[in-house]
Formats: C-alpha cells, sequence, structure tokens
C-alpha cells in the first residue's frame, strides 16, 4: 500500500522543531525534509501508513494550539507520482539569508539507548533581529553551562540559536535569554523553548 504524504506548515522556525518533536514522538512516520519558508515557517513533510499520519497531523495540531502557533496539516493519501516529485524539494540555497532553505534528516544522530539522553536537552530562543538574538545568545551561555548548535534564519528578520546541554541547564539559559531580550528594547522575542530529550527528527535536522 502507498504510504500517504503528511504536509504541516508552522508559523516559526522553533515552533516547528517543537512540533517536529511531538510528531516523531507520537507516530511511525518518516522525516522526509523540512523548508523554509520564510515569514510563513517551514513546511514539515512526512510520509507513512494513512492512520500513522492522521496522528501526526493530530498531534502537530495539539501541539500548534499549545504553543498558540499558526499551524496548517494537510495528509494526501495516494498521492500522484508528480505530487511527490514536486513535494520533494532538492537542496536550495538562499542568497539572501545565507543558508539553505530545505533541511534534509542526516543519518547516525540516534542515541545509543534511551537512557543516554534522559537527561539532554535543545533550548530555542527566536527573535526578529540579529542584535537581539545574538544578545540573547550571550546572556544564554554566561547563565548556563550548555554549548551552542547552531543559527538558523528564516527570512524577513526572523533568527532563531539553538543550545544544548542537561535540562535544567537549558532552562535556567533560556530563561536568561528570554528575560534580557525582554527588557533590552533591542529586538522582538518571537518565542522560545525546551525540548527534553529530543526526538531522532529533530536531531536529525541540528547540525552535526
Amino acid at each position: 500500500m502507498q504510504n500517504a504524504l503528511g504536509l504541516i506548515e508552522v508559523s516559526t522556525f522553533s515552533a516547528s522543531l517543537v512540533v517536529l518533536d511531538q510528531i516523531d514522538k507520537s507516530a511511525s512516520v518518516r522525516l522526509l525534509q523540512v523548508e523554509l519558508n520564510d515569514l510563513n515557517g517551514t513546511q514539515i513533510k512526512i510520509e507513512g501508513a494513512t492512520d500513522a499520519v492522521r496522528v501526526a497531523m493530530e498531534s502537530a495540531e495539539a501541539t500548534g494550539a499549545r504553543l498558540q502557533s499558526q499551524v496548517i496539516t494537510r495528509a494526501i493519501n495516494a498521492a500522484h507520482a508528480a505530487t511527490w516529485s514536486v513535494a520533494q524539494s532538492p537542496r536550495e540555497f538562499s542568497p539572501l539569508i545565507e543558508q539553505d532553505v530545505v533541511y534534509f534528516p542526516h543519518a547516525g544522530s540516534k542515541e545509543k539507548t534511551v537512557a543516554d539522553r534522559a537527561s539532554f536537552a535543545i533550548g530555542l530562543i527566536e527573535t526578529q533581529g540579529l542584535t537581539a538574538v545574538l544578545e540573547a545568545l550571550d546572556t544564554a551561555v554566561k547563565a548556563a553551562n550548555v554549548e551552542v548548535v547552531g543559527r538558523e534564519k528564516l527570512g524577513g528578520g526572523y533568527v532563531t540559536v539553538i543550545v544544548k546541554g542537561d535540562v535544567a541547564a537549558v532552562k535556567a539559559a533560556v530563561e536568561a535569554a528570554r528575560a534580557r531580550v525582554a527588557d533590552s528594547g533591542l529586538g522582538k522575542l518571537i518565542a522560545t523553548h525546551v525540548i527534553a530529550r529530543p526526538s531522532d527528527a529533530v536531531l536529525s535536522l541540528l547540525p552535526k
């Protein structure tokens, strides 16, 4: 039986990783890619059995409601071959934001055991304004023992920095960064999130 194609649009980059984490933890689906869509956010593309994709859609919608983030979902059953070919975008580099706009899951991201990542977390700090996000990042790494994983641009001035560490440290770092941006007036705080024990799908998108 042909797999269903699942499409999930999320309004911000940071929220999309939270949504993807919940999808991967709730349904047996495969991540195809995540494509940036400028101010409309990102599109997560998955495939799997019809029932599994339906569960993934429900999880995405529930997570979006909890985050107060716009999430649009659509499951396409028995999609035509032409639809599959267009839905799976090729690699694309944007000179405007100076980075790739299509993310492909990479191999080798799985943790050895569940116990190995029991206290592992990632923190997401998203702002509108590069000065604000760098100020937030500096505050985060000074506040707690966390490692910088990467920085991602969405377009429209939206930037997300990602930090990694144990759950308590990441929570402390993200909270300090959030407070700093709110008080600085240097830019707009879009969102902060902490993902404890991030799923394999999320880990597969992070820089190696």
